[in-house]
């Protein structure tokens, strides 16, 4: 009796009676029999026992390898634009490419032993027992990690006005949104009380808060930097990226974040290399030829800001590039196919996935699901108003439509991706605006519910195409107006972030005067 064979142990699961399954076929329309529903209730002993072993065996975790303490939430005069989630110190390797820069997470990605909510009151209370892969790689580079940063709930807005804790300030202006979802992340860089972040993007999560805080964020290519133990939107549009103060910290971030995960992500192809991003940085641009985007300043509704950003391109003339002027008319439909794949994709993936989604091998985080689907199951009404959008939306689509018209939109997803591939042949990256209007004035308590989407789902239309296809993007200041910054977003080819990064800082350096 000394392994336990024998003795009672807690159920797994609890199994359903003849009048559970008899309501399920009702509501299913399967319309089973008596028989039919006894024999299936008897026939659930046996699969109940597979569950009961498979509850039993211990699963792989992730490392945690440095030490630490809990940390705290920070009161309003400890937590500057009300950026941070949650405060910590975690020193990590005493050498390294990022010892003596500190490093703020976003809090919809594990740091082991300190409280995760992902903007949502719907995880208020969990606290993840591993670490994240990139947060690993932070501390094994010697990055010194000082908290989590404030993001949107469940990082589903572009505006930084529906985390559970409040809304995060723009530092240019603390009346108005920093941008979201990676609203803390970008504050906390621009206010300079970080030197470098981790952000998230699915629709533009890194590089709309980076455009109207003055910041670099880049979206890397799809796959390059692992998304193992952070909570995912949509599979096919998730990805982590860096953001810091200038090119070289953001490119120095990249080289420690990047790289393949042992499998755990299936975002990532075998083969992957690494380049050394910082090393490679100031070869210089001379014979480069960019394109600028025409259908991407079409769609600013302030002129401004296409102005401006034109005008930060062409000086890219100055260090030998040349600049022209390109097409790519199914730009225009990129935000609808975007909305096709991550309306439905988020609501089955995240919401219904309970923040892990199905059909996928790789590392699935057991206990953000447990906790997810309690909150969920529990308190749904904790949702901002633009979760409570997407789940009503998600499911009438389920209902009316099955996965119609997600799946036009991952096919035409391909179309899109070759049309920006064909135009990437010729030409070795392309600039538009990162965002179509400055940074607005955060939503007042009174603001209606149509405002209120408006304010968090309307900036999206030029960083959406990036998240679908995969391609690497990345956000500079172009300049400022009026006190505001406005973002140049420069995209490439598929795994090719150093040009990207070139261009950068080549273009860093003409703004700057260096």
């Amino acid at each position: 009796m000394a392994s336990g064979q024998g003795l009672y142990k807690s159920p797994a699961v609890c199994p359903p009676t003849e009048d559970d399954l008899q309501k399920l076929s009702e509501d299913l329309n399967l319309k089973c029999t008596t028989e039919e529903i006894q024999a299936i209730t008897a026939q659930f002993k046996n699969t109940a026992t597979s569950f009961q072993r498979l509850s039993e065996l211990p699963e792989p975790a992730l490392p945690v390898k440095y030490p630490r303490v809990p940390g705290y939430r920070p009161a309003e005069n400890d937590n500057p634009y009300n950026a941070w989630s949650w405060k910590c110190d975690i020193k990590g390797a005493a050498t390294g490419k990022l010892a003596g820069k500190t490093v703020g997470i976003k809090d919809n990605i594990a740091v082991a032993g300190v409280p995760m909510m992902n903007g949502s009151k719907i995880l208020e209370g969990y606290v993840p027992e591993f670490d994240a892969t990139v947060v690993t790689r932070v501390l094994d580079a010697g990055g010194r990690i000082l908290g989590k940063t404030a993001c949107e709930d469940l990082c589903f807005s572009g505006c930084s006005s529906t985390c559970s804790s409040g809304p995060v300030r723009n530092p240019a202006d603390e009346t108005r949104t920093v941008g979201g979802s990676s609203s803390g992340s970008a504050a906390l860089v621009a206010g300079k009380v970080v030197d470098m972040a981790i952000g998230g993007d699915q629709g533009g999560s890194i590089r709309i808060p980076a455009s109207w805080s003055g910041i670099v964020g880049l979206k890397p290519t799809w796959g390059l930097v692992p998304y193992t133990g952070a909570m995912p939107i949509e599979l096919t549009v998730d990805h982590l990226g860096p953001m810091a103060a200038n090119v070289h910290d953001c490119a120095l971030l990249l080289e420690a974040l990047a790289g393949y995960d042992e499998g755990r992500d299936p975002r990532q192809p075998r083969d992957l290399k690494v380049e050394p991003y910082t090393t490679l940085l100031d070869k210089g641009i001379s014979g480069k030829k960019i394109g600028l985007l025409q259908e991407g300043f079409s769609t600013c509704t302030e002129q401004d800001v296409a102005e401006m950003v034109e005008q930060a391109a062409q000086t890219l003339t100055k260090a030998g590039a040349k600049v022209e002027k390109v097409s790519v008319p199914m730009h225009l439909d990129s935000a609808a196919i975007w909305t096709g794949v991550c309306m439905q994709g988020a609501y089955n993936n995240m919401i219904v996935g309970n923040g892990n989604g199905y059909q996928w091998k790789g590392y699935y985080a057991t206990s953000l699901q447990e906790a997810y689907f309690r909150g969920r199951t529990t308190r749904p009404y904790d949702n901002s108003r633009v979760v409570k959008m997407l789940c009503l939306v998600g499911e009438y689509m389920n209902r009316n439509y099955g996965n119609k018209f997600y799946a036009k939109g991952q096919n035409l997803t391909t179309v899109l991706t070759q049309a920006y591939d064909k135009v990437l042949q010729e030409y070795d990256v392309l600039i538009l605006p990162t965002l179509p209007y400055k940074a607005s004035k955060l939503p007042q308590a009174n603001c209606s519910t149509p405002e209120f989407f408006e304010t968090a789902l309307s900036m999206v239309i030029n960083t959406a195409a990036a998240d679908s296809t995969g391609h690497p993007a990345l956000s500079i200041n172009a300049g400022n107006i009026g006190g505001l910054p406005v973002g140049m977003m420069i995209m490439g080819r598929h795994f090719d972030e150093t040009t990207v990064l070139q261009v950068a800082r080549a273009f860093e350096k003409i703004r700057d005067g260096k």
